[in-house]
C-alpha cells in the first residue's frame, strides 16, 4: 500500500467514525519521520479511543498494522503510527492548546474536501 493510499484509507475511515475537523498535511518535504501526519478531533475520550480504534481497525482489515499506538489510557491524544502516515486523533482542548498545523505549517496541507466531518459540529 502506497503511503497516499494509506493516508486515504485513514480520513475515510476517520470520517466513517464521525471524526471532527480532519486535516492532513504532506511533510515529506520537512521531515523523514513519515510522509504524513492526520490531525483529527473527537468529542470525548471515549470518542477519540473509539476513532482511532475504528482507524487502526480498517487499516488492519486491509493488511496495515500500526506500528505503534499512544495515549490510550486517557484519550486526550491518541497517536497511531502507520510508518508512513502518522495519525493525531485528540479532544478539541488538547488540540487547540498544542496547534499540531502550526508545528507543521511548513508542510503541505492537503484538500480533504471529500470531507463531510470536516465541519461537522
Amino acid at each position: 500500500m502506497t503511503p497516499e493510499e494509506i493516508q486515504q484509507r485513514v480520513v475515510s475511515a476517520l470520517e466513517d467514525a464521525k471524526a471532527l475537523d480532519i486535516r492532513t498535511i504532506d511533510v515529506r518535504s520537512i521531515t523523514d519521520v513519515t510522509d504524513y501526519m492526520v490531525i483529527a478531533s473527537g468529542t470525548s475520550s471515549r470518542h477519540v479511543k473509539s476513532v482511532a480504534d475504528k482507524v487502526a481497525g480498517t487499516l488492519r482489515d486491509a493488511g496495515r498494522k500500526a506500528i505503534g499506538r499512544e495515549g490510550e489510557d486517557l484519550a486526550e491524544w491518541v497517536l497511531v503510527d502507520f510508518g508512513d502516515v502518522i495519525l493525531h486523533v485528540m479532544q478539541p482542548a488538547t488540540r487547540d492548546l498544542y496547534q499540531l498545523e502550526k508545528l507543521w505549517e511548513h508542510g503541505t496541507p492537503l484538500d480533504n474536501a471529500s470531507s463531510a466531518a470536516k465541519s461537522r459540529t
